[in-house]
């Protein structure tokens, strides 16, 4: 069984490596192939592209590299028509993989859609590609099956795999302990795995700590980077305050775990906050321009997963951004700021709330606690790869034999030619 997987970002990457070792256990002869990072070449799929290298938000900063995407994009073309997979998985990174589905139909190979995009909260028209690009929609939270069946999409729910990540982690005990021993509370924070969120976002968190350090003088600060590059750059910002923050690259689940409280920029993160019930404000800054196109696109209130999940009203009538300092502060789980404006004071405000008033910090730990018991279930990547590898199975059973081979492979021009009784 031949697949061709495509992921563009990092957490795709890590999705996609996690269901093809499931996949192995349900097709022991599986050939792994496509778009995406180390953490799909680690577990044995042949890349053509490192696509994590290109991971970008917004139009303008993807227009920039669309020489690139048009060349891969041939190239995957070629693939199909020559190379033919069962099935071509997509994962997340719509822009591009849209694209891929598009050639993938082209060729009459099936497509699955594995974490699809949240078209439902973000230019519900999208919807319509899905339904014409993909056959199988494999949701990870709760409510998408539904909303994607309700509008004519082929959709079931297996879960979210950053719960399986999150319980496969290899985390070094040591080195947490140590960063738990040392004097006064720990706030971690996570500026993005985009090198753009780490440039828009960490100078807000920066000016935040300035302002929690002068509340709480024994608080520390350290920073998890998700690659050497997005360190250094947090470094360079760093150099230019007065405040000691450590900066570490790869150590993301022992930060979180060491922590007693976050800041972090929106993104599935949110979700392994969550697992560990860690207090945590959400961010995420964008341009004043940026800010008035995203209003036009946003169909839901709330840009953290975490909140997602909670709210009984997941598409209210009022849908301006939610900022936790208008009113009912306590009704989410992670006060949020989708912004283009200086919010670097509010946040610190949730932060020292959060270090000074211990009753607060754990009634928020227990709700966290309570939502973390009802949705973070396992399994995911095991579910998708038992649907996948029925349904190519179910697909190969279907297609007709040409009419020129009998149920031997024998071709009927070796057969003898048999009379009609009526003759």
């Amino acid at each position: 069984m031949r697949i061709f997987f495509s992921a563009g970002e990092p957490s795709g990457d890590l999705h996609a490596a996690n269901l093809i070792r499931s996949l192995r256990e349900h097709c022991h002869g599986l050939e792994a192939v496509g778009l995406g990072g180390p953490e799909m070449e680690s577990a044995g799929c042949h890349l053509h592209a490192d696509m994590t290298k290109l991971a970008v938000m917004w139009f303008l900063r993807a227009m920039l590299h669309l020489h690139r995407y048009a060349r891969l994009l041939s190239e995957v073309d070629r693939y199909f028509r020559h190379q033919r997979p069962d099935a071509v998985v997509l994962i997340d990174f719509p822009g591009f993989n849209w694209w891929v589905a598009q050639r993938a139909k082209a060729h009459g190979i099936p497509v699955f859609y594995y974490v699809p995009p949240q078209v439902w909260a973000w230019a519900r028209w999208r919807v319509k590609k899905m339904r014409r690009l993909t056959d199988h929609v494999l949701c990870s939270l709760p409510f998408e099956a539904q909303w994607f069946s309700e509008r004519g999409c082929n959709a079931t729910f297996v879960g979210h795999p950053f719960f399986d990540e999150v319980r496969r982690q290899q985390v070094d005990a040591d080195f947490v302990d140590r960063l738990r021993s040392a004097t006064g509370p720990l706030v971690t924070i996570l500026p993005g795995s985009r090198t753009q969120e780490v440039t828009h976002n960490l100078r807000w968190f920066l000016k935040a700590a300035h302002l929690i350090r002068e509340a709480v003088p024994d608080v520390r600060f350290a920073v998890a980077a998700f690659r050497d590059k997005q360190a250094q750059l947090a470094r360079d910002q760093i150099a230019a305050t007065d405040l000691p923050i450590e900066v570490y690259s790869g150590r993301t689940p022992e930060l979180i775990r060491a922590a007693d409280c976050c800041m972090a920029v929106s993104g599935s993160v949110s979700l392994e906050l969550l697992y560990h019930c860690r207090p945590t404000v959400v961010l995420y800054w964008i341009s004043p321009l940026a800010y008035r196109v995203q209003a036009h696109f946003r169909k839901v209130k709330y840009i953290s997963l975490v909140n997602l999940l909670r709210t009984n009203d997941l598409f209210p009538e009022d849908i301006t951004p939610y900022e936790p300092d208008q009113h009912d502060a306590d009704s989410v789980l992670f006060p949020e700021y989708l912004t283009s404006k200086d919010k670097s004071s509010q946040i610190a405000q949730h932060i020292i709330r959060w270090l000074c008033d211990a009753g607060e910090k754990q009634r928020v730990e227990a709700e966290l606690a309570r939502l973390r018991n009802e949705v973070a279930h396992g399994g995911a990547s095991k579910a998708a790869a038992a649907y996948i590898a029925e349904e190519v199975r179910r697909r190969r059973r279907l297609v007709p034999r040409p009419h020129f081979l009998d149920h031997r492979g024998t071709s009927t021009s070796q057969r003898p030619n048999i009379t009609s009784r009526a003759a």
